[in-house]
């Protein structure tokens, strides 16, 4: 690489969630949210991606067992240690630092007549303290953090009166923290409905005739509730910027064969659709004609067609891990909402099965600017690997690997005009895997010493990458050319 033009405002930072860092799950006044149901379970086969289906019955369980192990409900105690953890994101010089704010600290019951202050000011002193050690603070108003009494009480998304009580908590986080916080991002990849169901949209595979129908209708009203953002935000006149974050799903046709070709047309559309409503303010005639093929009536009011259209969004929010490829081998009938993903043998992986594809990023980014000519922002893009810590340091030289190639693949994309504004590295301190629930699975510069039974010193320690990522932020990418 001979030159790299990353913009001299560019925002170098990381990403964290709220539900997987924080801990304190029962602490002044927060209520269990849908992340903290998840058990680890030893013997599950975590090099497969599994959907988060749950019924009614094991949300009970999970609600009241007292000898399971509930990574999330810990994390990594964030919620008291963010201070000294803060200092590390500085030492490298972070520019930005992407959080969310749970939803059931700020309001722990269904009640919405007044938010939990405690929940309150635990955000008031985190944002203040990001800020007070240079670094710009992005929001996610949901990432994976839906109260329980939300499932409970309404079902979870389909339920439209979700939207209501979801209006309430966002307006009351704007209203707080709109002066210290330019960028924002309504829903956690919108997408990945389909994937990570239940804590996407709450509601239990045994409450719903049709949970195809269920996830369809849950991501529309997400959707008008990130309209609503958008409105309120325009209403109030703040100077913020309402994003769509997609977990980028692009898929490869496996060769030239036409049907595989259409395969992954088909597939991809279907990853663009949530962004072609949110972007250009309609549902698309392809969508409806596959609402149509496979017997699926979403209600989509007159009301909520004209919110869309005039609420469109303002950029582009992408989680960026790894391509895919699809065959109709092995996907014989386009019956579900993505074709089955099928094993690239030109690409390496993780030990979690994950493509390791750099070229990847550079050819979705490029789709999406073609497509909407909106910013983009990196949300997430990071390595998750079995790290060993040796004399007080981890050498991930494979972490720093796919890095480099990951930022080279976005310098070539700034070389061809795309607007990219910001990179987050994904779990820039080790924190709990959203989809296998593992703390032992470990994207960070920084090393905690917990593993995944909730054992360990909970000492930190910087890797090899913290001083390699460290160095890219003070050269503005430069020495990426090196």
């Amino acid at each position: 690489m001979k030159k790299t033009v990353f913009p001299n405002d560019f925002l170098w930072g990381g990403a964290i969630a709220a539900n997987q860092i924080e801990g304190a799950w029962n602490e002044d006044g927060k209520t269990i949210g849908l992340s903290d149901l998840f058990i680890y379970n030893k013997d599950k086969d975590n090099t497969k991606l599994h959907a988060s289906d749950m019924t009614s019955q094991q949300v009970e369980f999970a609600k009241n067992d007292k000898h399971g192990y509930y990574p999330k409900r810990h994390g990594i105690d964030f919620y008291h240690t963010y201070k000294s953890d803060l200092k590390y994101l500085k030492e490298m010089g972070f520019k930005t630092l992407r959080i969310s704010i749970n939803w059931a600290r700020i309001y722990p019951t269904i009640d919405t007549t007044k938010p939990n202050e405690l929940g309150l000011k635990f955000y008031d002193d985190l944002i203040n303290e990001i800020i007070k050690n240079g670094m710009e603070p992005i929001i996610t108003i949901l990432h994976y953090e839906i109260p329980l009494y939300i499932t409970e009480q309404l079902g979870g998304w389909e339920n439209k009166k979700t939207i209501a009580l979801y209006e309430v908590f966002a307006k009351t986080i704007l209203d707080r923290y709109h002066d210290r916080v330019r960028y924002w991002i309504p829903i956690n990849q919108i997408n990945l409905v389909h994937i990570e169901p239940f804590i996407s949209i709450g509601t239990c595979i045994d409450k719903t005739d049709n949970y195809e129908l269920s996830k369809f209708q849950g991501v529309h009203n997400q959707m008008v509730a990130s309209a609503l953002v958008k409105k309120y935000a325009k209403q109030q006149k703040f100077n913020i910027k309402i994003g769509s974050m997609l977990a980028d799903l692009t898929a490869y046709p496996e060769n030239a064969h036409p049907d595989n070709i259409l395969l992954a047309l088909k597939h991809n559309r279907l990853n663009y659709f949530y962004t072609d409503v949110q972007f250009r303010g309609e549902y698309p005639g392809y969508i409806n004609r596959y609402f149509a093929d496979n017997d699926l009536t979403i209600e989509v009011s007159e009301q909520e067609k004209t919110l869309l259209k005039d609420n469109t969004l303002d950029f582009l929010a992408v989680s960026y891990y790894f391509s895919q490829m699809v065959s109709v081998d092995q996907s014989r009938e386009f019956s579900t909402s993505y074709a089955s993903s099928k094993k690239n043998p030109f690409i390496d992986a993780t030990p979690w099965g994950w493509a390791i594809d750099s070229k990847g990023l550079y050819n979705c980014l490029s789709c999406y600017w073609d497509r909407y000519q909106k910013p983009i922002l990196i949300a997430e893009n990071g390595l998750g690997m079995h790290d060993k810590l040796i004399n007080e340091t981890v050498n991930d030289d494979y972490r720093i690997t796919y890095l480099k190639a990951h930022l080279i693949a976005i310098n070539e994309c700034l070389k061809d005009g795309v607007d990219v504004f910001g990179f987050c590295a994904w779990g820039p301190i080790d924190l709990v895997s959203a989809s296998t629930q593992e703390m032992e699975k470990r994207y960070g510069f920084v090393f905690v010493d917990i593993n995944n039974t909730g054992e360990g010193s909970k000492k930190r320690y910087r890797k090899q990458s913290f001083h390699w990522y460290k160095k890219v932020i003070a050269t503005n990418g430069k020495s990426l050319g090196e």
